[in-house]
């Protein structure tokens, strides 16, 4: 008796995540903004149910906040100490990733990380959608780092951060000014890998989460 044939469809509360969640990074979303599920439910064309799935989904990643009586509303922008803090705990994390993952190597992740670096690149002289693909890169770099470093504590921290989400929660505010920057400080890393230099690795993206924090930290004190 043949096996039954599994299903492909993406479940729809999968879907609407991605929709609300690109919705935030295209800066439809505002900080203390009241989410309105029955309007959602309308533009969206889906019922309420997977919607609230999405929304719980989200409020993990801090994006959002439900509120007792009240519903979801968007999560505030970070305080400066707060931002401070999350980049300290990246600097505590991610060199040691980096290292652990330098120690790992292979060509396919090499090919993989290099596509990211090339992405973001190209992100930082589009005029259409920078912003979002600038994200989009910048989170796989740093996914892919932590996947690889082979240790699944390591990974699970800095995952349990939402780092990157909670970060364009201020760039969507920014726009992607940074990016080029960014760019050359992800391949700074990437080449130190292909050397097979994974102290060098660790140092460089050291560097730059050093380098992130302080551009961050900078532009946080403009929305004053």
């Amino acid at each position: 008796m043949a096996s039954p044939r599994r299903s492909t469809r993406q479940p729809l509360a999968d879907r609407m995540y991605e929709v609300l969640l690109g919705q935030f990074m295209d800066g439809k979303w505002h900080a203390g903004e009241p989410v309105n599920i029955g309007a959602l439910s309308r533009e969206l064309e889906v019922s309420q149910t997977p919607l609230r799935e999405a929304l719980a989904r989200l409020e993990h990643t801090g994006l959002v906040r439900r509120e007792a009586l009240k519903g979801y509303r968007v999560a505030p922008l970070f305080t400066e100490a707060e931002l401070g803090k999350l980049m300290d705990a990246r600097l505590v994390l991610e060199p040691a990733l980096t290292y652990e993952a330098g120690r790992r190597t292979t060509p396919e992740f090499l090919d993989a990380l290099l596509d990211t670096v090339d992405r973001m690149a190209a992100a930082a002289d589009s005029d259409a959608n920078g912003f979002s693909a600038y994200w989009s890169a910048d989170e796989s770099f740093h996914s892919l780092i932590a996947k690889q470093s082979g240790n699944p504590f390591l990974e699970g921290a800095y995952r349990s951060l939402g780092g990157q989400v909670q970060r364009f929660r201020l760039y969507a505010e920014l726009g992607s000014s940074d990016a080029e920057v960014a760019a050359e400080e992800h391949r700074a890393v990437h080449d130190a890998f292909t050397r097979g230099d994974a102290e060098g690795a660790a140092d460089r993206m050291r560097a730059h989460v050093e380098n992130a924090k302080a551009r961050s930290l900078k532009d946080r004190k403009s929305l004053r």
